[in-house]
């Protein structure tokens, strides 16, 4: 019953938010607003996804998780109530709060939800970069007193980045996504955050946002000083190219390359989410056919056996892979 699946957008105004997802992917952004993310696959109360082609047009992720979550998610574990990855393109044109996700130790104390996640550049202006992890040597106790005079930004591990780039952020990591970037991010179903610091700024309603002060510190792994981006690079293979980027406990994540006019199938008995960067891709299941550019994702129910791909120019895509669809 099930076929590849494309799903609406659903957009969100965010303080820090741009337009960028009109012009880079010509999403149908509302007029006037700073559109900072673009939910593309979603389950959550505040956002659920609603199925955009074929004959199940118009159900929801929801409805498809209540009838049909084994066809969906395979054989990967125990199955969850809510389809357990959220999927995102977001358009920083200014810098986002510091912030972080409780490990899931500290959230079941605290009654909030781990959330593990990645993050793949896919455009970055010039001197862009992001702020993952602690400067080396920061020690708590100096942490907690530059949240107090303000100055807590020169704690934080500041990386360069550029289109490609990739990283990993485990629960607890501090991070923030620095102005100038956009990017697609993968990550556990999940939407508890603690934010830390916010910039001085005010939120769009005109009053400073909320902080998270006594549940940040304890969730933050004040040993992860200085972590790395991602450094692996493409396989040689002639047909498909594949750089491997994130094998995590919930889902795996790889960037293809294929060179225009390839022909290409994918199997797995696991579910399957496609996100194109660049290029056109025909994907194609029995009688379905669903053409893909940049900016789009298609999701691939775990139930199908053999998914074919046409490479229509080059294309670069990022393939996720559920591993377990609900890890302890």
């Amino acid at each position: 019953m099930l076929y590849p699946l494309s799903f609406h957008p659903i957009f969100k105004e965010r303080v820090w938010g741009g337009r960028n997802l009109e012009r880079l992917y010509q999403k149908p952004l509302p007029s006037g607003a700073p559109i900072g993310e673009s939910w593309e696959i979603t389950d959550r109360p505040e956002g659920v996804s609603v199925i955009l082609n074929g004959p199940l047009a118009g159900k929801s992720l929801r409805w498809l998780m209540e009838h049909h979550a084994k066809e969906l998610l395979g054989s990967a574990g125990t199955m969850p109530d809510r389809f357990p990855l959220l999927v995102k393109i977001l358009d920083a044109q200014d810098i986002l709060s510091l912030q972080v996700h409780p490990p899931a130790g500290v959230a079941k104390k605290l009654g909030g939800e781990p959330k593990t996640e990645m993050w793949y550049i896919a455009d970055a202006a010039p001197g862009a970069g992001i702020f993952v992890g602690l400067r080396r040597g920061v020690t708590r106790e100096e942490f907690e007193r530059k949240i107090k005079d303000g100055t807590v930004a020169e704690c934080v591990h500041r990386i360069p980045v550029e289109k490609d780039d990739a990283m990993y952020l485990p629960s607890g990591r501090l991070h923030a996504i620095g102005a100038g970037l956009v990017l697609f991010e993968i990550q556990q179903n999940s939407d508890t955050t603690y934010r830390v610091f916010d910039w001085n700024r005010l939120g769009l309603d005109g009053q400073p946002r909320a902080l998270h002060l006594e549940e940040s510190l304890a969730s933050i792994n004040f040993k992860d000083f200085q972590p790395s981006l991602i450094r692996s690079k493409y396989s040689p293979n002639p047909t498909l190219k594949v750089r491997y980027l994130v094998d995590d406990r919930l889902f795996r994540v790889d960037a293809c390359q294929v060179k225009r006019g390839q022909r290409f199938y994918l199997r797995s008995q696991s579910l399957q989410i496609l996100g194109l960067l660049r290029g056109r891709l025909l994907v194609q299941y029995a009688e379905h056919q669903l053409k893909m550019k940049a900016g789009d994702f298609v999701l691939l129910p775990a139930s199908l056996d053999r998914v074919g791909l046409r490479a229509e120019t080059r294309v670069e895509f990022l393939q996720v892979q559920l591993v377990e669809a609900l890890p302890e």
